[in-house]
């Protein structure tokens, strides 16, 4: 389960660390894609089989869900931690998000977003800023 925020930096290779705490579910390798919100998401290996599994049984003939796959699937990279935790975030990937310098890596449970610390703190301000009760009620919890 992946929760909390940590603030780590990208070295001058686009390697960052992954949090320590995390390391041991990522160690067999991760997949990082395109977010949603100009971000990234990182699944462990298993995560991802689900995600993919569920997108696969989707029907071609979907003209959205053919550009849902391209969007998640063209984006993504397969990466394994070096002993020291560290991945290497494409270039692409760092661009897409306009990460450089600090990132924010935030828990979303079952995989964890990175995001640049500008644009989370935006997202973060947009969630606070305001009495969204309303806005939770549709959810059901």
């Amino acid at each position: 389960m992946f929760l909390g925020e940590f603030t780590h930096t990208i070295d001058d290779k686009g390697r960052i660390t992954i949090p320590a705490k995390y390391r041991g579910l990522l160690a067999p390798g991760l997949v990082v894609t395109r977010g949603f919100d100009q971000n990234l998401m990182l699944y462990p290996l298993d995560g991802w089989q689900d995600l993919a599994q569920r997108i696969a049984e989707r029907p071609l003939s979907d003209e959205d869900m053919r550009a849902f796959r391209r969007r998640v699937f063209s984006g993504a990279a397969d990466l394994v931690p070096d002993r020291q935790g560290r991945i290497l975030l494409p270039q692409y990937l760092r661009d897409f998000a306009g990460i450089d310098g600090e990132v924010v890596i935030a828990g979303m449970f079952d995989y964890l977003e990175i995001w640049s610390v500008e644009a989370w703190q935006s997202v973060r301000q947009s969630i606070e800023a305001t009495d969204d009760a309303d806005r939770w009620e549709d959810l059901g919890i």
